[in-house]
């Protein structure tokens, strides 16, 4: 099937769950998307078990999409920038300790935690796994999803200093994440002893200050161009080509590509940049552009997710380590949340209980999936990727329906000043 095919599918199966979810299901955007798409995959695959001929066209399709380059390579791009075109820069810069905190120190213990437990827990289901592959499960489970945090955190109505941390810290360890993942990856590859500690600090740094620098740099072209220009679709344009042609930059220098356009993202979107480089008419349409397309995109990711459900090879020990491994990944969260925490409180004022809420409102989605197809079988692909996607799952759906009213609950008689809700322009 042709390239074109596969994604005007992908596009009318998007739109018309969108549709179902907003005139039935009424879920947030990207809980219903998933909802829906992993009812109608269950269905498919029960048709499948009885009438083979009518789901294997399906398989093929799903199979032939290589899910992971589609991700990690073109959504990914495109679904950071619109989030942190539109995070409160302002409130960011106040949070900015703990955020960059929980983006780093959080992702690499709650990667060595998840790694060391999954490792002693495994074999009680029969799975005996290397320590460097399990460290490499706990790399791509860490990062929580801001594609997903974003969408439901707009419903919600969380604090503007809670929401930035999470948003935030979503935006950053989101790259972290990637970086650290690629430096186990690449460590798993070339074996343990064939690694000094050098080149991997060196792989670690490289791809983190050259993705900031490199996002810098791109935001200030941006900013240059749209300042000297006022032509609503040409500053469109421009915001295309830096998302673009900065994340292909990116991945040529060998730096972090999502870092690159996080930051590229939140400098176009600062409302100083916005007065002096956009109109009135530029800013919406600059604004609706990215609205419009995160939609797309998010609907996109979450039909892929949900499908490729039908081609997973599931196992009973698979399944059950995936069930374990939820309070474990939560688990880790909060102690590697609790550190930064600890030591920014009395500085900063924080909303009550903001490690707990903060851990359950850390969900995971397709990136981490993505990461997981990228794994080889010699590094024990198919019961990580089960496991990832029960994680997923749990965390979109259950995690995701729940947060508002956990925050809630967590926040006691903490009042929300009005001015307070929504954190975004």
């Amino acid at each position: 099937m042709d390239l074109f095919t596969i994604i005007t599918i992908l596009v009318v199966v998007s739109a018309a769950f969108a549709y179902i979810n907003e005139r039935f299901v009424k879920l947030p955007y990207t809980i219903g998307a998933m909802v829906i798409t992993i009812f109608m995959s269950l269905v498919l695959t029960l048709i499948g078990w009885f009438y083979p001929s009518v789901t294997n066209p399906l398989k093929s399709l799903i199979e032939g999409i290589d899910f992971s380059r589609v991700l990690l390579e073109i959504l990914l791009s495109f679904l950071l920038f619109a989030g942190a075109l539109h995070t409160n820069f302002d409130q960011l810069k106040v949070q900015r300790g703990p955020i960059l905190a929980f983006a780093t120190f959080g992702v690499l213990v709650s990667t060595f935690l998840i790694g060391g437990m999954m490792y002693y827990l495994l074999p009680l289901f029969g799975l005996n796994i290397q320590f460097i592959h399990c460290l490499l499960f706990g790399s791509l489970i860490s990062p929580t999803d801001p594609i997903a945090v974003l969408g439901i955190l707009k419903k919600v109505g969380v604090p503007k200093k809670l929401e930035t941390k999470i948003v935030g810290e979503s935006l950053f360890n989101d790259g972290i994440g990637v970086v650290v993942f690629l430096t186990i990856f690449a460590i798993a590859e070339a074996g343990i002893d064939n690694v000094t500690f050098g080149e991997i600090g060196f792989l670690f740094v490289e791809e983190v200050l050259g993705g900031i620098i490199l996002g810098l740099a791109l935001g200030y072209i941006a900013y240059m161009l749209m300042k000297s220009i006022d032509e609503y679709s040409t500053e469109v344009l421009i915001t295309i080509a830096i998302v673009m042609g900065g994340y292909a930059l990116a991945q040529y220098l060998h730096f972090s590509g999502p870092l690159a356009v996080v930051v590229a993202g939140l400098i176009v979107g600062h409302d100083t940049v916005r007065d002096s480089s956009m109109s009135d008419i530029t800013e919406l349409y600059v604004d609706k552009f990215w609205e419009t397309w995160d939609a797309l995109l998010n609907g996109i990711l979450f039909v892929l997710i949900g499908l490729e459900i039908l081609i997973l090879p599931f196992e009973q020990s698979y399944i059950l380590s995936g069930i374990v491994a939820i309070p474990i990944i939560l688990f880790a969260r909060w102690l590697a949340l609790g550190i930064p925490i600890y030591f920014y409180e009395k500085k900063l004022e924080f909303v009550p209980n903001t490690g707990l809420i903060m851990t359950w409102g850390g969900l995971r989605g397709g990136i981490s999936i993505a990461l997981a197809l990228t794994l080889t079988d010699a590094m024990d692909r198919d019961p990580f990727l089960i496991i990832t996607y029960i994680v997923v799952i749990f965390s979109i759906i259950v995690q995701g329906m729940t947060i508002g009213k956990v925050a809630n609950k967590l926040m006691g008689d903490y009042k929300v000043d009005p001015s307070e809700a929504g954190g975004h322009h």
